[in-house]
């Protein structure tokens, strides 16, 4: 066994793809659905076959193993991925020239000078010349116990600690370069891009290091936040200010906490609240908002109260709206960031105004109410208007209707404008998400799916059925290659499971064959033969009528041409297709 099939084998899908999405079980045969992180929806078409050790999306068409699911997730090299799995589940992984081609040597490197990195910014933060970050974390609140969570740190401020670090480490100018860690000057030579700046480690989902965010600690140096620039690791669009350690928490409480920065999220983390997370140093994404709803389907948007951040939330909202996530505004007194609150009022304080925070439709409504002049009818109306597109986003139809209603009269609007409202909006083409689904194709017979079933599973089926299960029989079938393939196994004497048949096929074969066994439906042997057979016979029947069709179109053209020999020729022939035909009925 080669250790790609070793990976494989030790590994159980359900577990991997379990730490990005939330699956639950259907039924009882080892099906698992969740909401798929590829594209946007709103109904989980997500189904992960534990038995077969596969998954595939009925919305955009993705399927395959867990390596590949990694693979595609995360963005990384095939080699990368078997690593990756073999670290986090404690395979050997051997040590080969085909697992370690150019791109992926170099994104390694990347990946081990960003843990260098942390490592060197925590221990400066514990010297002398971090005494003034420390002083600094110290009266926020932040306590040593948090620094090592959150993996804290500070930059030297000379410039050029981090290269001489990394050129001890023995990394090539083209690896440092690549790592976001150092500039290139104009005239030659490298420098630190962070230096002198409080360090906060942005992770990915697994809990790697991919990048940092700053604080300037001295007056003068701007901006005050410095992120990393992106490289082929670090997104700053699709990444969650610790989600790594934030997912385990949102899926026990079946909530998410959002709030705006670093500090918010360690204010409110010390707080008790696990479920909190942060956009990096970047107004609130599609992407980021679909790596939310993979773990809940509720958020708390928490953001400044400041006017900025009421923008951001009023933004966010919109967002979450069209991926179908509930949403709930908490709202602090005196102009207090979520950070400050807790210092000042306490956790218990901070975690009551969560429990109680309020739908998001008044305090849209509250919005509009500042920004319209409510006097005015005009200006209730375009308050309204202002308000309606996020009503109609309400999947519910009835819901959409009395939440309308219920905002027109807290507005001062009266009942027809809002009929008017939506019946312009029924004219028009609705809000439709973009959830990159692909056009679907015809789906796949029930025959040809339980005849594939049957040839997989048995032995049995295989040797009663592959002989009558002949290329002319399958040329019209969807499932040919596949039943092809089946054929090929056999005659070289191959071994034959899902697995084996999965190996040898593309990409497109390989999502006919997912589709297939998605169900998993247990079923006897005997019976699977049995009705394995009734298929094969079905399929010839209608093989035999296609022929008598055939027969017939072509003498009633001969007796049209004048070709009476062979209309009568054709005749014979017909009499004993039927007769066939009939025997077999």
């Amino acid at each position: 066994m080669d250790f790609v099939e070793q990976l494989k084998s030790s590994i159980d899908i359900v577990r991997v793809i379990g730490e990005w999405v939330r699956l639950k079980r259907v039924g009882s045969t080892g099906r698992y659905q969740g909401l798929c992180p590829f594209h946007q929806e709103k109904t989980p078409s997500f189904s992960v076959n534990q038995t077969r050790q596969f998954y595939k999306c009925f919305g955009c068409g993705v399927g395959g193993d867990a390596i590949k699911f990694v693979q595609d997730l995360e963005g990384l090299t095939f080699p990368e991925t078997l690593k990756y799995l073999s670290e986090r589940y404690g395979i050997p992984m051997p040590k080969r020239t085909e697992f370690a081609d150019a791109e992926s040597k170099l994104r390694g490197a990347v990946m081990d000078m960003n843990a260098i990195a942390a490592e060197t910014f925590q221990t400066n933060l514990r010297s002398e010349q971090g005494s003034a970050a420390r002083e600094y974390l110290a009266r926020r609140g932040v306590t040593p116990e948090l620094m090592e969570t959150f993996q804290l740190g500070y930059s030297d401020p000379s410039g050029q600690a981090m290269v001489r670090r990394l050129n001890v480490e023995h990394y090539t100018p083209e690896q440092i370069e690549k790592s976001g860690l150092v500039r290139k000057r104009e005239g030659g030579g490298l420098y630190d891009y962070f230096r002198g700046r409080l360090m906060f480690p942005i992770h990915n989902e697994s809990g790697k290091v991919i990048g940092f965010g700053g604080r300037a600690m001295r007056d003068g140096d701007e901006p005050k936040y410095l992120n990393s620039p992106e490289t082929d690791f670090y997104r700053k669009t699709s990444v969650l200010y610790n989600l790594h350690r934030a997912r385990h928490g949102m899926r026990d409480k079946d909530r998410a906490v959002l709030v705006e920065g670093y500090m918010d999220v360690i204010g409110v983390y010390s707080a008790g609240v696990k479920e909190v997370v942060a956009s990096c140093g970047t107004s609130l994404t599609n992407a980021q908002v679909r790596s939310i709803h993979r773990h809940t389907d509720t958020v708390l948007v928490n953001f400044d109260p400041d006017n900025a951040g009421a923008n951001a939330a009023e933004r966010a909202v919109q967002l979450f709206l069209d991926e179908g996530i509930r949403i709930r505004i908490v709202s602090l007194e005196e102009g207090l960031d979520p950070d400050e609150f807790v210092k000042k009022y306490g956790v218990d304080a901070y975690i009551a105004k969560l429990n109680s925070a309020s739908g998001y439709f008044h305090w849209l409504a509250d919005r509009a109410r500042s920004k319209f002049d409510m006097k005015s009818a005009e200006g209730r109306v375009d308050a309204f208007k202002f308000l309606l597109p996020s009503v109609q986003k309400i999947h519910d139809k009835l819901e959409r209707v009395a939440v309308a209603n219920d905002l027109a009269a807290y507005i001062g609007v009266e009942t027809g404008v809002v009929l008017d409202e939506f019946r312009k909006g029924a004219q028009s083409p609705g809000i439709r998400a973009a959830n990159g689904a692909k056009p679907k194709r015809a789906p796949i017979p029930e025959i040809e799916k339980l005849l594939l079933h049957a040839l997989v599973s048995s032995d049995e089926a295989r040797s009663q059925i592959l002989p009558r299960l002949t290329q002319e029989l399958t040329a019209r079938l969807m499932l040919r290659d596949l039943f092809e393939m089946v054929h090929n196994m056999v005659n070289a004497e191959a071994a034959i499971d899902f697995a084996a048949l999965e190996s040898r096929l593309n990409e497109a074969q390989q999502g006919l064959l997912h589709e297939v066994f998605a169900a998993d439906e247990t079923i006897e042997e005997a019976a699977l033969v049995e009705q394995a057979l009734s298929c094969v016979k079905r399929l010839e029947m209608d093989f035999e009528k296609m022929q008598i069709d055939r027969i017939r179109g072509m003498i009633r053209e001969a007796e049209r041409d004048g070709r009476m020999e062979d209309a009568i020729r054709l005749m014979s022939e017909l009499i004993q297709r039927e007769k066939k035909a009939r025997g077999a009925e």
